[in-house]
């Protein structure tokens, strides 16, 4: 068995409870977008979120497009993704909260120094910085460790693409069967498994009627273990370090 040398994390509901406050704004610039299109449909937050969970913007921007079947130029696109972001970073600013029990387990993971900590998101890294900094994160990832994949490839993308899992192990000198990620989205998750990463799907930041059957989506999607509360991280680790799962 390799041994695991790292820890890759996810970072909107995974770290931080911030996918609801991001589709808070991500619902009102794409209500922008349909209105200036005269498509009468309109999103509010959650129905966003339920629909393109895990997405960044950018991505969303792209299904919404095939969707209404509409044309957007590259330049009106970058407007509008800059645009979320400057939005989405003012309201976590203002209300951003950590994921229940994660800096217990995040202190802990700093005081062994049995692992590197990385932060692997699909969301701008200005948005991943600022979430972390927000609730006192960043002080257990150093600063060029955390990635995002509309930011740090030469090429930006969104989780399902496990493109900036592989840059990260590249970047970081890690092979796949020493990294462990944590990721609660279909996306991520999938992303994880793309890259032979071996994963913790966790549910703790869904509604309670939302997590069963969000574990097994997780599941489904290549999760090797499951948690629904960042109490039970270590027992996770454990099973893998094992070979358990």
């Amino acid at each position: 068995m390799p041994k695991i040398t790292t820890l890759l994390f996810d970072c909107d509901n995974t770290l931080v409870l911030s996918e609801s406050l991001a589709f808070e704004a991500c619902a009102e610039l794409a209500n922008e977008i349909l209105s200036s299109r005269d498509i009468p449909d309109r999103y509010t937050g959650p129905q966003l979120l339920s629909e393109f969970v895990g997405q960044n913007f950018r991505g969303m921007m792209v299904s919404l497009k095939a969707k209404y079947k509409y044309e957007m130029s590259d330049a009106e696109l970058e407007t509008y993704v800059t645009r979320e972001e400057d939005q989405v970073i003012k309201k976590l600013k203002e209300k951003l909260q950590p994921c229940a029990g994660v800096d217990k387990e995040l202190q802990k993971l700093d005081q062994e120094k049995k692992y590197e900590l990385a932060v692997v998101s699909s969301s701008a890294l200005r948005r991943v910085r600022a979430s972390i900094e927000k609730v006192g994160q960043d002080k257990y990832f150093p600063y060029d460790w955390v990635f995002s994949a509309a930011t740090s490839l030469e090429k930006p993308t969104s989780k399902p693409d496990p493109a900036i899992y592989l840059h990260a192990m590249k970047t970081l000198n890690k092979t796949a069967e020493e990294c462990v990620a944590v990721e609660d989205s279909k996306s991520g998750a999938t992303a994880a498994f793309r890259a032979k990463i071996k994963t913790i799907g966790y549910t703790g930041s869904y509604e309670p009627e939302e997590q069963e059957k969000m574990k097994k989506v997780l599941v489904d999607a290549g999760c090797a273990v499951m948690m629904n509360d960042w109490s039970e991280f270590e027992g996770c680790l454990e099973k893998i370090e094992k070979g358990e799962v």
